[in-house]
């Protein structure tokens, strides 16, 4: 069966002298793996729609197993994305994630405008680390992960938070951190940064700017926390930890 579909390719690896299999996460269809015949060749009309981040649409015939991909028309292949090493990580991070989080051809229209609106922005301009961490917050109900973004993990009370407890799976007020020794530390900006990410629609975005030391705060809880309750490893996340030691005022 042929379906015609919009999606947005989130990994394509060799296969064979010349194919390649290409992973589209698409809106109608959800997650689905397909065989671009030919796409190695660099004349091949297959070749520029089966590259990491194209967003476009997409005609494939579909089975019990890997389809086949027969035809692309690209709407955007994400260029400033790719010409950017920084911006590739993070936009590589947002990609990874959500391709270990997928299952198989199961429809998710709600995540797939999520991640096409965080590579839209990416691509236009807007802070990809900032993006990259509303990305992960907005992804944890996705992968069962509920941490407490509005109260006290403690007392339930909406005061002044001053740390984040991975064990305690939320936030802390003043009475109640020091009953974590591990608490992790968190001012103000962080604190309602991370719950604003929880929160707002990602189509309501202005304007990003966001403090280094703020930023280290958000990396630091976000990564303890999906090392604590996931398990998913990303090589995306380590390639970006290489590229932190080498730029160390970020």
């Amino acid at each position: 069966m042929f379906q015609k579909i919009e999606g947005i390719v989130l990994k394509a690896i060799n296969y064979g002298e010349t194919n390649k299999i290409v992973t589209i996460f698409s809106r109608e269809l959800g997650k689905v793996g397909v065989v671009a015949r030919g796409a190695k060749k660099p004349n091949s009309r297959l070749s520029s729609v089966s590259q990491p981040f194209t967003y476009g649409y997409f005609l494939v015939q579909v089975g019990t197993g890997l389809g086949t991909l027969q035809q692309g028309e690209v709407i955007s292949s994400m260029r400033d994305i790719r010409e950017d090493i920084f911006i590739t990580a993070y936009a590589s991070l947002v990609i990874e994630l959500t391709d270990k989080a997928l299952e198989e051809k199961k429809s998710n229209p709600f995540l797939f405008e999520l991640m096409y609106q965080t590579l839209h922005y990416m691509n236009e301009g807007v802070d990809p680390e900032v993006l990259a961490y509303i990305y992960q917050t907005k992804m944890m109900p996705v992968l069962g992960m509920y941490p407490e973004f509005d109260t006290c993990s403690v007392c339930h009370q909406s005061d002044a938070f001053v740390a984040f407890s991975i064990r305690e799976g939320g936030f802390l007020c003043a009475k109640h951190a020091e009953q974590d020794p591990y608490r992790l530390p968190i001012n103000e900006a962080a604190g309602k940064l991370l719950r604003l990410f929880h929160h707002f629609h990602l189509n309501r975005l202005g304007n990003v700017s966001v403090k280094a030391e703020t930023k280290k705060q958000l990396r630091t809880i976000l990564n303890a926390y999906y090392d604590e309750y996931c398990g998913i490893y990303l090589k995306s996340r380590r390639f970006l930890q290489q590229l932190e030691k080498l730029t160390p005022d970020t």
